[in-house]
Protein backbone atom coordinates (compact mmCIF):
# COMPACT_ATOMS: atom_id res chain seq x y z
CA UNK A 1 0.00 0.00 0.00
CA UNK A 2 1.60 3.54 -0.79
CA UNK A 3 1.64 6.49 1.34
CA UNK A 4 -1.50 7.98 0.13
CA UNK A 5 -3.44 4.68 -0.14
CA UNK A 6 -2.58 4.55 3.47
CA UNK A 7 -3.75 8.01 4.27
CA UNK A 8 -6.98 7.87 2.29
CA UNK A 9 -7.40 4.58 5.05
CA UNK A 10 -6.74 6.20 7.84
CA UNK A 11 -9.03 8.88 6.96
CA UNK A 12 -11.78 6.33 6.04
CA UNK A 13 -10.98 4.66 9.90
CA UNK A 14 -10.99 7.55 12.08
CA UNK A 15 -10.72 6.33 15.56
CA UNK A 16 -13.47 8.58 17.84
CA UNK A 17 -10.88 10.74 19.31
CA UNK A 18 -9.82 11.59 15.74
CA UNK A 19 -13.50 12.08 14.43
CA UNK A 20 -14.33 14.41 17.76
CA UNK A 21 -11.37 16.87 17.41
CA UNK A 22 -11.76 16.81 13.61
CA UNK A 23 -15.41 18.01 13.74
CA UNK A 24 -13.78 21.20 15.34
CA UNK A 25 -10.77 21.51 13.03
CA UNK A 26 -12.89 21.38 9.65
CA UNK A 27 -13.79 24.04 7.64
CA UNK A 28 -12.22 26.53 8.72
CA UNK A 29 -14.27 26.52 11.60
CA UNK A 30 -11.27 26.50 14.43
CA UNK A 31 -9.57 30.26 14.41
CA UNK A 32 -10.76 30.77 11.24
CA UNK A 33 -8.05 27.86 9.85
CA UNK A 34 -7.97 25.28 7.35
CA UNK A 35 -6.50 21.65 8.61
CA UNK A 36 -5.80 18.87 6.54
CA UNK A 37 -6.12 15.52 8.33
CA UNK A 38 -4.14 12.08 7.81
CA UNK A 39 -2.02 14.17 5.45
CA UNK A 40 1.28 12.38 3.98
CA UNK A 41 4.40 14.33 4.66
CA UNK A 42 7.71 12.80 3.70
CA UNK A 43 8.17 9.51 4.73
CA UNK A 44 4.82 10.33 7.72
CA UNK A 45 1.52 10.39 7.50
CA UNK A 46 0.29 13.31 9.97
CA UNK A 47 -3.35 13.28 11.76
CA UNK A 48 -4.01 17.08 11.41
CA UNK A 49 -1.92 19.95 10.26
CA UNK A 50 -2.40 23.73 9.44
CA UNK A 51 0.25 24.27 6.27
CA UNK A 52 -0.77 28.06 6.98
CA UNK A 53 0.47 28.17 10.73
CA UNK A 54 3.13 25.44 10.42
CA UNK A 55 1.38 22.74 13.04
CA UNK A 56 0.83 19.32 12.98
CA UNK A 57 -1.40 17.50 15.64
CA UNK A 58 -1.12 14.33 16.87
CA UNK A 59 -3.00 12.16 18.93
CA UNK A 60 -1.97 8.84 20.05
CA UNK A 61 -3.14 6.17 21.49
CA UNK A 62 -2.43 3.30 23.88
CA UNK A 63 -0.02 1.72 20.99
CA UNK A 64 2.59 4.84 21.24
CA UNK A 65 3.67 4.07 24.93
CA UNK A 66 5.69 1.93 22.60
CA UNK A 67 6.70 4.05 20.00
CA UNK A 68 8.44 7.30 22.11
CA UNK A 69 11.60 6.41 20.20
CA UNK A 70 9.76 6.22 16.94
CA UNK A 71 7.53 9.67 17.62
CA UNK A 72 11.10 11.07 18.40
CA UNK A 73 12.37 10.73 15.77
CA UNK A 74 9.25 11.81 13.32
CA UNK A 75 9.05 14.71 15.68
CA UNK A 76 13.02 15.83 14.77
CA UNK A 77 11.89 15.23 11.46
CA UNK A 78 8.32 18.11 11.23
CA UNK A 79 10.49 20.25 13.21
CA UNK A 80 13.51 20.28 10.51
CA UNK A 81 10.59 21.00 7.92
CA UNK A 82 9.61 24.23 10.28
CA UNK A 83 6.55 22.37 11.82
CA UNK A 84 5.62 22.53 15.50
CA UNK A 85 4.21 19.31 17.04
CA UNK A 86 1.15 18.97 19.53
CA UNK A 87 0.75 15.63 20.77
CA UNK A 88 -2.22 14.71 22.93
CA UNK A 89 -3.42 11.22 24.37
CA UNK A 90 -6.70 9.87 22.78
CA UNK A 91 -8.36 9.88 26.22
CA UNK A 92 -7.41 14.11 26.32
CA UNK A 93 -9.40 14.73 23.61
CA UNK A 94 -12.55 12.71 24.64
CA UNK A 95 -12.32 13.89 27.97
CA UNK A 96 -10.48 17.39 28.33
CA UNK A 97 -12.14 18.55 25.07
CA UNK A 98 -12.05 22.06 25.88
CA UNK A 99 -8.40 22.22 27.47
CA UNK A 100 -6.61 20.35 24.00
CA UNK A 101 -9.01 22.79 22.14
CA UNK A 102 -7.29 26.00 24.55
CA UNK A 103 -4.09 24.38 23.90
CA UNK A 104 -3.86 24.31 20.13
CA UNK A 105 -5.59 28.20 20.24
CA UNK A 106 -2.77 28.97 22.31
CA UNK A 107 -0.13 27.52 20.23
CA UNK A 108 -1.67 28.95 17.18
CA UNK A 109 -1.62 32.22 18.31
CA UNK A 110 2.23 32.51 19.36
Amino acid sequence: MTLLENAKALRTHMTDAEQRLWYYLRGHRFQGLKFRRQKPMGPYIVDFVCIERRLVIELDGGQHADAQACDAARDAWLAAQGYRVLRFWNHEVTQELAAVLEKIRLTVEA
